[in-house]
């Protein structure tokens, strides 16, 4: 009997120990491990850590898990922190998935209790002065994603444990002294990989051989294709018969100018090939921001430190992985995406292959208070058909917002890009998927924040293909934080209410019209702004479809493409007639967000997940008579479709005189 309260006990005991450990006290043997950390370091940048203060809202490079329990992310780079790390501080932090300590001057070894941070997916180690050999076993970190210990002092052999990590996307063990052969690193979802300026050598694995040479380079390494036979040197031929002086010296005469001829040739496209590859780089690894960036700046903390201090620093959303600093941002290759009403996007690279979509915006005249706010409310949201936005940054001189990058790019190119150049013409059941979803998005943003907010700017370059390829919508909330004195770009004029002539002013009845211009879009094929190097002319889109329609000319109004497409007439005309309805002059005439989707949903039944349904319509699903157009009697439905199996391409009709889109909001 009295055994069994000895067990008890200490069952009882294990219990409120793995309690303390692992529920409501971890966050604060979190705190406590942060403290005793900054405690025993030296460091030249002051953090600001409390011990009164909340450590998931107010200290510098800390974030925190959504229920705000354990510590998950700590970033720390340019810090100055020196010395060796403490033993026992950061190993305690157990749920830890994103160490980033770079760019410090950090000595000693590779910290061994670093074997308890089994959570990590990313550990940023470069640019410190580390030494001695990488752990023997890397089991520990099986869900690494993102290894990075270059420009250290790290020795020895590559662990060849580390194929355990078969999760990792990104290794660079770069601007080291490892030595020895490169082992056959199995990792089936690497992407990026540099072990250059080691002392490696031997052959490189054929495990490795799929990246470039330059992965590889400052080392003395074979060659990743050995020499053929067919490339070797042939034996030298038998001697020829002699022959008279003169006839040898013209065939030598003859055979060098041939050799003139070819190696001119050769060193001119040479050369040509060269500037181009240098003019190509140099566009290529454009900072983002500065535009000086370089990818092998052994210090770019001194490029940031010029914008970012303390309390400017780029802001992760909750429940963000990715793994990266407002340095990796900077340095990242960057590609213009497109230039729209409140500034440049671009397609940022990371060198651990991350790949993101920035606005760099423009005119944003508010106080860092006030663009805190917004970011924070558009952070919030979370819904399928809206882009979620990941981090923001705020400086005096610089305003950036993070997206995910999606690789198809916007419907506006999808349905506007040159003809025969890579575009894939999107059928009706396509567009049915992106006027759905992008209604379901803007229609949750119109209930957030107690029914009032608004997204202000709605076109077809700002809707993209989720993952399921229904309409995402982006750049929420934008127009609250623009300079109003802004000129009105002609760009967004086509998608303007008629009402709305301060930016600021947008409504959810606006939001509605320039959805219901979207909606043309799709089921015209037309822009309602001028699209670069198109060379088409631009209309007036709502009042050339309502010029049209009034003239009982309805199957004109729709893109050719579509035309290929049997038994799409009837839902072709119920999306014109919700189009038409979103469009009304008088914006109480124009029906909700919400109504507009129950409309959509009634074209052809979608279910809750996003899916069309095969299933017949169900009676009585079809949206109210178009309404608006000023010259046709109030619910008077537009003539079905008339003529369209003799209708072929380039039938278009003629723009009606007078609806070229004008300079201002009419």
């Amino acid at each position: 009997m009295s055994s069994n309260r000895v067990l008890l006990s200490v069952l009882a005991l294990w219990s409120a120990i793995c309690y303390v450990g692992g529920g409501a006290g971890s966050l604060v043997e979190d705190k406590q491990a942060l403290l005793d950390f900054l405690a025993s370091t030296v460091h030249t940048r002051s953090l600001d850590w409390s011990p009164i203060t909340d450590v998931c809202s107010r200290w510098y490079g800390v974030t925190c898990s959504a229920d705000g329990s354990r510590v998950i992310t700590v970033r720390l780079p340019g810090i100055g922190f020196s010395g060796p790390i403490p033993p026992n501080t950061l190993s305690r932090l157990s749920a830890l998935q994103i160490l980033s300590i770079r760019s410090n001057s950090l000595t000693g070894p590779f910290p061994a209790d670093f074997a308890n941070l089994t959570a990590l997916t990313g550990l940023h180690l470069q640019l410190n002065s580390f030494s001695g050999p990488l752990p023997s076993d890397f089991s520990p970190w099986k869900n690494l994603t993102a290894l990075d210990v270059s420009f250290n002092d790290f020795n020895g052999s590559i662990p060849t444990t580390i194929s355990n990590l078969t999760q990792l996307t990104a290794l660079n063990l770069s601007n080291n002294s490892f030595s020895g052969q490169i082992p056959d690193l199995e990792l089936p979802n690497l992407l990026f990989l540099n072990l250059s300026n080691n002392h490696l050598e031997g052959t490189i694995p054929k495990s490795l051989q799929r990246f470039p040479n330059s992965s590889f380079s400052g080392n003395d390494l074979s060659p990743i294709y050995p020499l053929t036979p067919s490339s070797l040197p042939s034996p030298l031929p038998p001697s020829p018969p002699q022959v008279p002086s003169s006839m040898t010296a013209r065939k030598l005469s003859e055979s060098a100018i041939l050799g003139i001829i070819v190696g001119g040739c050769a060193l001119l496209f040479a050369m040509l090939a060269l500037f181009l590859y240098h003019c190509y780089s140099k566009r290529k690894d454009e900072s983002l921001i500065s535009g000086k960036g370089s990818k092998g700046d052994r210090s770019p903390e001194k490029a940031v430190t010029r914008n970012q201090d303390a309390n400017n620093r780029l802001m992760f959303f909750e429940g963000c992985t990715f793994a990266f600093d407002l340095e990796d941002l900077l340095r990242a290759s960057a590609e213009v995406l497109g230039k729209g009403t409140f500034g440049t996007t671009y397609k940022a690279v990371l060198e651990d292959a991350t790949t993101v979509a920035v606005k760099r915006l423009k005119e944003a005249s508010v106080v860092k208070k006030e663009f805190e706010q917004q970011m924070e409310v558009a952070g919030r949201i979370k819904h399928e058909n809206v882009a979620e936005l990941r981090a923001y940054y705020y400086s005096k001189d610089e305003k950036l917002m993070v997206y995910d990058y999606f690789n198809q790019g916007s419907v506006s190119s999808l349905l506007h890009a040159k003809r025969g150049q890579d575009r894939t013409p999107l059928d009706w059941e396509a567009r049915l998927k992106i006027a759905l979803g992008a209604a379901r998005g803007i229609a949750h943003i119109h209930m957030e924040n107690n029914g009032k907010l608004v997204h202000g700017n709605i076109k077809s370059s700002n809707v993209f293909l989720n993952n399921q390829q229904y309409g995402c919508v982006s750049d929420l909330g934008l127009p609250s934080i623009i300079n109003p004195m802004a000129p009105l770009v002609p760009r967004t004029v086509g998608y303007r209410a008629p009402e709305v002539t301060d930016t600021k002013k947008a409504s959810q009845a606006s939001d509605v019209y320039s959805f219901g211009v979207v909606m043309l879009e799709l089921l015209t094929g037309k822009s309602p702004v001028p699209i670069v190097g198109s060379g088409d002319e631009v209309i007036h889109l709502v009042r050339w479809v309502q010029s049209v329609v009034r003239e009982e000319w309805t199957a004109e109004v729709f893109d050719v493409e579509l035309m290929r497409y049997p038994n799409i007439e009837e839902e072709m005309v119920e999306m014109l007639q919700i189009a038409m309805n979103c469009v009304a002059r008088v914006p109480e005439r124009r029906p909700k967000m919400a109504q507009v989707v129950r409309m959509i949903e009634g074209v052809r039944r979608f279910d809750s997940g996003n899916r069309p349904s095969t299933e017949a319509r169900s009676e009585g699903s079809t949206p109210t008579p178009v309404q608006g157009t000023e010259a046709r009697s109030e619910g008077s439905t537009p003539t079905p479709v008339q003529g369209t199996e003799a209708r072929s391409e380039g039938s278009t009709p003629t723009p009606v005189q007078g609806t070229e889109a004008p300079s201002t909001p009419q």
